[in-house]
């Protein structure tokens, strides 16, 4: 009997059985083509990646190296080291007046960063908010030195303000007077510095928080609107919780400016020893301490320097550290 051609279920004769493997392939996933390009891009970022680890290592292993004879010493002969009483004495003042200063302007700049961001924004005019974020980003742009003349003439016009806080709240410890009943004649205080300071981290927080509220999703700000919130209620319920984690960046990064911020403060800082007034002469941080000693320091005295700048670039490293844990964290809560 002849012999029909004989088909399978699964198509007619020939063809190939579904997954299984042809001649030409068939069944496996394509290779991904590496471009030139991409690989080119990719050896560069790692590159740049190293080199900003091996940077911060050697800015390290350079001031733990020059700061060899302050470690000596205070093994050897505390009393050799500025002050008499150690290194520890010395650089615990000039710690504290850091942390002071940079915690209040972080207080004070903070609140009207989120007030000018959330106001560019969310509420300004159109045309306005474009002119008021550059003006902004102008004061980013403006020298150390300069604020440190303004911060000076400042000072003079604060003293009359520091006399009525010092007699109507004299009774807190950072408003008090000194032992004989005076405040700083000359307004160049903590907290004049501080105000300075404020003023010059500003601008790095407005721009961050700013750029993150514009990346607030549409809907979310609509829908808000729609179920009969006012302006304030969706800025509440949309706007800061989606931006949580950047503000948290942005003032951290206005921290980090404020600690290692040098020549304003070296200018209005009248040096002094550490008190817990802020409106009489006295205080110090520790960048303003380096700006005024370095260029006559030798020997020992300039290992101290160097030591007091290892001891800020420590500080610098766990507040950034600590940054990355609070803005992680945040990020968590808020997806």
């Amino acid at each position: 009997m002849p012999t029909s051609t004989q088909t399978t279920e699964s198509g007619p004769a020939g063809a190939p059985e579904p997954g299984s493997r042809g001649e030409s392939g068939a069944g496996q996933k394509p290779k991904a083509v590496v471009r030139p390009g991409d690989r080119i891009f990719s050896a560069a970022t790692l590159i740049a990646g190293i080199l900003i680890l091996l940077i911060l290592a050697g800015v390290a292993l350079f001031l733990l190296a020059q700061s060899k004879d302050t470690i000596e010493a205070q093994i050897t002969d505390p009393s050799s080291i500025t002050g008499g009483k150690g290194f520890f004495s010395y650089v615990w003042p000039l710690i504290i007046g850091t942390l002071i200063s940079s915690a209040i302007a972080l207080l004070v700049a903070t609140p009207f960063a989120l007030g000018i961001a959330l106001f560019t924004t969310h509420m300004s005019p159109r045309k306005l908010a474009p002119l008021l974020g550059y003006v902004i980003d102008l004061l980013a742009a403006v020298p150390s030195v300069v604020y440190g003349l303004w911060g000076i003439a400042l000072a003079g016009n604060l003293t009359a303000f520091y006399l009525w806080l010092s007699k109507w709240f004299g009774w807190i410890p950072i408003f008090a007077p000194d032992a004989n009943g005076d405040v700083s004649n000359t307004g160049r205080t903590l907290l004049t510095a501080s105000l300075v300071l404020a003023i010059m981290i500003l601008p790095i927080i407005t721009s961050l928080t700013r750029e993150v509220f514009l990346q607030t999703p549409r809907l979310q700000e609509e829908a808000a609107l729609a179920l009969g919130a006012t302006r304030w209620e969706m800025i509440r319920m949309s706007v800061l919780p989606f931006g949580k984690s950047g503000i948290a960046s942005a003032t951290m990064l206005g921290l980090g400016r404020a600690l290692g911020e040098t020549m304003a403060v070296a200018m209005i800082l009248s040096p002094g020893l550490l008190t817990a007034s802020l409106v009489v002469s006295g205080n110090q941080t520790i960048a303003s301490e380096i700006a005024q000693n370095f260029p006559e320091a030798a020997g020992l005295r300039l290992s101290e320097l160097i030591t007091v700048g290892l001891v800020l670039f420590v500080i610098t490293l766990l507040v950034n550290m600590g940054a990355r844990a609070i803005v992680a964290k945040t990020s968590v809560k808020g997806s």
